[in-house]
């Protein structure tokens, strides 16, 4: 996320990065972030449009998981070998599904480091300008594809599009540079992601084939029918996926507008870049600032700077010469070398940027397979050998996933800033990864809570809110950690890109292995394996690392 300074300081404080002597606990710096409200935050306007171009991302990858499976079921042609069994036209279903959802991320990965070089030379603005316009274009075509290749390909544009996520990152450790409004700018990017999520899932699950979900405005007697279609409106018939695309591609086209007219250049050295777009836009701020005044304020009262331009006009034409402003040099920053990059600091950084996705990302997809799997008997069930999810409907499952979702976005706004003001980055941080390998050793026991008792419910809502939180808590301590590790803030595009492109590997990989490591416990009677082999064994190694890199430190 980005930094800016505030308007009216002398000048721009340098990069703050954490000095290899620095104790693990809070500095005087994260102490004062806990008197720092959002209000206090500095260049506003630059954080609200950064916040609006980030929902990119869930925007683009979330909104079809709760249709994903019927949108897959009708562009994939009748295949010969299950004209009459269900579960084999589900599996076939399941499988180009996965490939779909994979591509994204892979997309991302591949994309993530030149995006990060690219705004390191050409500029933040252009890099996320250009993103959100071909995420526009992506959107829209993905949601008017009839067949699964052009699904695939506009979702592999999308991810190359989504691609400069780091460089938004980057753009808000530029923005917003005093330490102690850190806590809060670096929360910012996350709580938009969340909330983005949440609002994707439910606009997704609504939107998606609307002559059925929506009848009163596109159904047979529906108001948008304006041809009098028996069936509904032809277009949504026709296409009954798109409109949730295209809503998508409206709200961030909103985006890009704001974003060409108002968001600023923060890369060392081109600071004072302005392109058309940033003259129109101050041009139309004028315009409309002029508007909102009543007239008798705009005759009565004039502004100093009005003055200043007035007198300065009389002066020249009057032949009075101002005196010279002191010239100063201009230096721009040295950028370090790109092998001098990739320091020890950077790559335990990077590390622990990667490992958090690749137990997480396995989590959000396996979770809810296991809730919606169908219980089994476990009369004669040992400590370990078990098997049976808790068959629960989906609607049940994004009922609290979303209620858990909010739970999180509220952690981000009041507790988080607090609990890192009190222990540090590296506290909070520390305090997330000894809560998950906890919470997945305990979550496959939800298999033996029968029924509809309230053990379960009151079970299955400590290990979701336990995950949600650790998640809220760790993954703003590691965009501040690897930002804080950069040598330079000339090379945080290139740092956040290759953490993008890590991040975007392990949500591609830990679905992946996740599921099917899963398959394998659910064969074998063992629910749990996937849960104490894989989750909790990344979730180990993620904190071991940690340990590790505490101790090269000292």
């Amino acid at each position: 996320m980005a930094r800016s300074v505030a308007e009216g300081e002398d000048a721009p404080a340098p990069l703050t990065v954490a000095n290899a002597s620095e104790p693990p606990e809070a500095t005087s710096a994260e102490k004062a972030a806990a008197d720092v409200r959002w209000r206090d935050l500095p260049n506003k306007d630059q954080l609200f449009i950064l916040a609006l171009c980030r929902l990119s991302e869930p925007l683009s990858n979330v909104c079809l998981l709760p249709y994903i499976f019927y949108l897959v079921r009708s562009v994939l042609p009748a295949s010969d070998d299950d004209t009459s069994s269900t579960d084999s036209s589900a599996a076939r279903v399941s499988e180009y599904s996965g490939l779909l959802l994979a591509a994204f991320p892979l997309a991302q990965c591949v994309i993530s480091l030149p995006w990060g070089r690219f705004s390191d030379k050409h500029g933040r603005r252009f890099s996320i300008l250009g993103g959100l316009l071909i995420s526009v274009i992506a959107n829209i075509g993905f949601g008017l594809s009839k067949s699964f290749a052009t699904l695939l390909f506009w979702r592999i544009l999308a991810g190359l599009a989504n691609g400069n996520v780091s460089i938004m990152r980057t753009v808000t450790a530029e923005v917003v540079r005093e330490r102690k409004f850190q806590t809060k700018a670096f929360l910012l990017l996350p709580l938009v992601f969340n909330s983005g999520m949440v609002l994707s899932l439910a606009l997704g699950g609504l939107l998606a084939e609307p002559a059925v979900n929506i009848p009163a405005l596109f159904g047979p007697e529906g108001a948008f029918n304006w041809e009098g279609n028996p069936e509904g409106v032809k277009w949504t018939l026709e296409y009954p996926y798109a409109l949730p695309a295209l809503l998508n591609a409206f709200l961030l086209g909103i985006a890009l507008l704001l974003a060409v007219l108002g968001l600023n250049e923060t890369l060392p050295g081109k600071e004072d870049h302005r392109d058309w777009g940033l003259r129109f836009g101050a041009y139309a701020r004028r315009i409309a600032l002029r508007l909102w005044r009543k007239d008798w304020e705009c005759h009565k009262y004039m502004k100093m700077t009005d003055i200043d331009e007035a007198f300065s006009m009389n002066e020249s034409e009057l032949g009075v010469e101002k005196p010279a402003k002191p010239s100063t040099a201009v230096t721009s920053p040295i950028k370090p070398p790109f092998r001098g990059i990739w320091t020890r600091k950077v790559v335990s950084a990077l590390i622990s940027f990667g490992l958090l996705p690749l137990h997480n990302s396995a989590f959000m997809h396996i979770f809810p397979v296991y809730l919606s799997s169908p219980p089994a008997n476990n009369s004669e069930a040992t400590f370990f050998t078990f098997s049976g999810g808790l068959g629960l409907r989906s609607a049940t499952i994004g009922l609290w996933l979303s209620g858990f979702g909010i739970g999180g976005i509220l952690l981000q706004l009041f507790i988080y800033p607090r609990l890192q003001s009190r222990i540090g980055t590296r506290g909070v941080f520390r305090i997330a990864l000894f809560i998950f390998p906890v919470t997945y050793l305990a979550a496959p026991y939800l298999s033996l809570l029968t029924g509809d008792s309230g053990a379960r419910w009151v079970f299955l809502g400590a290990v979701v809110c336990a995950q949600i939180m650790a998640r809220t808590m760790a993954i703003p301590s590691t965009v501040i950690l690897l930002t804080e590790a950069a040598p330079s803030k000339t090379v945080l595009g290139t740092v956040h890109g290759a953490g993008n492109m890590l991040a975007s590997l392990a949500r591609a990989a830990g679905p992946s292995v996740g599921g099917y490591v899963f398959a394998i416990g659910v064969e074998e009677g063992v629910v749990g394996l996937v849960w104490w082999l894989y989750l909790v064994g990344v979730s180990v190694c993620a904190l071991a690392w940690s340990y590790s890199t505490d101790r090269r430190r000292n």
